[in-house]
């Protein structure tokens, strides 16, 4: 799937806002993602998963810190994100799922952190960056 430019621009905007702040905001998405899907904890059963811990935050930063660095790469997703491909499919097992809850989850702190910057054709272009990553990172489940 391909982006367009105004969805490229719009895309590395909003990401660009979340640079900087991978912990605090990627540790929120993952809190909301444990509150809200409670299932997704099984794969973090060694963290320490009460609010603002520090296995949360690091690993939230992680994870929006990856898609903060996807985002630079939006014409060779699959190149960019061959090696967390491999991770998820191979060694952590995740449930395909869960990256579509997860990416709920990140729509939801984006939007509450950045308001009216949030709208709605910047919510459709993340909308849409954050499934073709999803895809990407299942698709070595095949």
């Amino acid at each position: 799937m391909t982006f367009s430019d105004a969805e490229k621009a719009l895309i590395k905007a909003l990401l660009s806002k979340a640079a900087g702040h991978e912990n605090a905001l990627g540790g929120e998405a993952l809190e909301r993602l444990f509150l809200s899907f409670p299932q997704t904890k099984t794969y973090f059963s060694h963290f320490n998963l009460s609010k603002g811990s520090a296995d949360v935050q690091n690993h939230g930063g992680k994870v929006l810190s990856a898609l903060v660095d996807a985002g630079k790469h939006l014409d060779d997703l699959n190149g960019a994100l061959s090696k967390l491909s491999d991770l998820h499919a191979y060694n952590l097992r995740v449930d395909p799922g869960n990256f579509k809850l997860l990416s709920h989850s990140i729509q939801v702190t984006l939007a509450a952190h950045l308001g009216a910057e949030f709208d709605a054709p910047s919510q459709a272009a993340l909308d849409k960056f954050l499934a073709v990553v999803s895809n990407v990172l299942t698709s070595k489940y095949r």
